[in-house]
């Protein structure tokens, strides 16, 4: 049986999405567009690679790397996902 979606429960679930979006940095928010949204989901990322020692190990194998410069080179892409938001933020 299919239920009809009232103005009420819309207003409920927009206003609990505003909440979350309000408490946690990483929900986004209205204004945000695809590349911030990108941008954040790829910092995200590689924040959890640096932070979560068996992962950055896979890397490092992978790649052939030593464990302290895969986390340099994580660090330094970071930094210019954060150079990029800056740049995007002025436009």
């Amino acid at each position: 049986m299919m239920m009809m979606m009232q103005a009420s429960d819309r207003f409920n679930i927009n206003s609990q999405l505003e909440h979350l979006q309000a408490k946690y940095v990483g929900t986004g928010h209205a204004d945000l567009n695809r590349f911030e949204w990108a941008v954040n989901i790829q910092r995200d990322s590689y924040a959890s690679y640096i932070g979560h020692y068996p992962m950055l190990a896979y890397f490092a194998l992978a790649e052939n790397e030593s464990i302290g410069r895969e986390r340099y080179n994580f660090m330094q892409v970071r930094s210019s996902f954060n150079f990029l938001l800056f740049i995007c933020s002025l436009i």
